[in-house]
């Protein structure tokens, strides 16, 4: 399907479970009911990740990282103020008109959910909306290297996944946790903003609990961590300083943290942690890490050359050994990539990003453009596809 393609859509009313919200007048409403249900609707049924509206036109479904327009009437300002008035209480309708957008949640059904970004532009409403489901895929079907199982079931410390928004970091933590989930009897309790997946418990007992909603701030949900005894933490995204240091003080206590944080790769994830404390404090926070820190993992979602495949993960693997700890420790960081190309660091489960992108080039998963534009170092990247011979043409 080409990106001037349409999605075949028929604007008829949902059925599914109702999740009602408020509206402004306290009338309990049914946004089933309106054109967003629809378009809801069809972004479960259609397998789409994102559902894009902007007044005046039809509503756009993100496929394959494209959006592919649905095949019905533009959604106009009456049916914005119909959506609006059953979908958003007196408090969000307020934030949409001092901030200009507000963010939401809404369950679908007991399978699936939205986080939702209602906002103005250019004085008309516009709307991003993420499927948020209960399907939860496996590594092997993610097409995640085994080493991630081992990552998964450390006992404590604390592991980060790195990347660009939209880089399938909350896919690869909710895999991890469902790894987890289905082999350890433990307490898992994740602080989102917003929830990306819904899981089921399994082995482990798992509360979910998500900003705005169930807590009112990051500050209060960690404070409040140490009183619900979880063996396992999910910390979201890590912003800030306060968030970062409550994540390290969580793994000195014994507990097992998952977090994201915004850096290209996994080394360049110790100067971004560096860069949200103060100087005098970087020498502490650097001497935690060396012993705290289980694993960093960065990944790039790649367009693949396989009709069912979308995207796959290029990924860079680095877990703490004595070598990485003497590097942290000693402020050299920056030389752990060298370490990465080592033979004793691929024997512990560790992987180079360039070495991974040239294993999805010989197995035909990628083309070696793609490689090539995703790749940190390229000319590291063209002599190693020189050294296998036959994969830089491969198509």
């Amino acid at each position: 399907m080409s990106s001037a393609e349409t999605v075949t859509h028929h604007d008829h009313a949902p059925v599914g479970h109702t999740a009602p919200v408020s509206d402004f007048m306290g009338v309990k409403r049914d946004p089933h009911a309106t054109r967003l249900g629809e378009f809801l609707k069809a972004c479960i049924k259609f397998g789409a990740s994102d559902l894009i509206i902007k007044t005046d036109q039809p509503p756009k479904l993100r496929m394959r990282g494209a959006l592919k327009p649905l095949d019905t009437r533009p959604v106009t300002a009456q049916d914005w103020q119909e959506i609006i008035k059953v979908t958003l209480d007196e408090d969000q309708l307020k934030d949409l008109a001092h901030y200009g957008s507000v963010d939401f949640a809404y369950d679908y059904d007991e399978s699936a959910r939205f986080r939702m970004n209602l906002f103005k532009a250019r004085g008309r409403i516009s709307l991003a909306a993420r499927l948020i489901t209960s399907n939860i895929l496996p590594f092997e079907k993610l097409h995640l290297p085994e080493a991630m199982g081992k990552i998964a079931l450390q006992p404590q410390g604390i592991v980060l996944l790195s990347g660009v928004t939209g880089s399938g970091k909350s896919t690869t933590i909710a895999s991890m946790i469902d790894y987890v989930n289905q082999r350890k009897p433990v307490h898992i309790v994740t602080i989102e903003d917003p929830i990306e997946y819904i899981f089921h418990d399994k082995k482990a007992t798992i509360n979910q609990r998500e900003i705005g909603i169930d807590v009112l701030d990051f500050k209060i949900a960690l404070k409040a961590l140490v009183r619900e005894n979880p063996d396992i933490v999910l910390i979201g995204e890590m912003r800030d300083k306060d968030t970062f240091a409550a994540a390290l003080n969580a793994a000195e206590t014994g507990h097992l943290v998952y977090g994201t944080i915004h850096a290209s790769s996994t080394t360049q994830t110790f100067s971004r942690i560096y860069g949200l404390f103060e100087t005098e404090e970087i020498e502490q926070v650097r001497r935690m890490l060396a012993y705290q820190m289980r694993a960093f993992v960065y990944q790039k979602l790649l367009p693949t050359l396989h009709e069912h495949i979308p995207r796959i993960p290029g990924i860079e693997i680095l877990i703490n050994d004595a070598v990485v700890q003497k590097h942290i420790l000693e402020e050299r960081e920056g030389e752990l990539r060298e370490y990465l190309n080592s033979i004793e660091a691929q024997q512990q489960g560790m992987v180079d990003f360039n070495a991974w992108l040239v294993k999805l080039i010989e197995e035909e998963y990628i083309h070696q453009r793609v490689a090539m534009e995703a790749s940190p170092n390229k000319d590291d990247l063209s002599m190693r596809l020189k050294k296998f011979g036959g994969a830089s043409s491969k198509r």
